[in-house]
């Protein structure tokens, strides 16, 4: 299954996040921590986005989803 939310490069605000996987804020931050929900990326001092693309590769596969590698969360929030 092939899901596409945006085009190309781009990036989901935590309520457009929260709307696309069915979960809410807690449940994202928690799976983060456990390496099985992808990670952010800072847009600002105060604001953060997921790239739609992580979180269509998310979405192929809620349940055996983990995080690629070290080096992708060294990018990130």
């Amino acid at each position: 299954m092939s899901v596409q939310l945006r085009g190309t490069g781009a990036i989901l605000r935590r309520g457009q996040v929260e709307r696309e996987v069915g979960l809410k804020r807690s449940t994202i931050y928690q799976r983060m921590q456990e390496g099985t929900f992808p990670r952010p990326i800072r847009l600002g001092e105060r604001a953060v986005g997921w790239r739609a693309s992580d979180i269509e590769r998310f979405l192929e596969d809620p349940a055996g989803y983990r995080v690629s590698s070290p080096s992708d969360e060294s990018r990130d929030a």
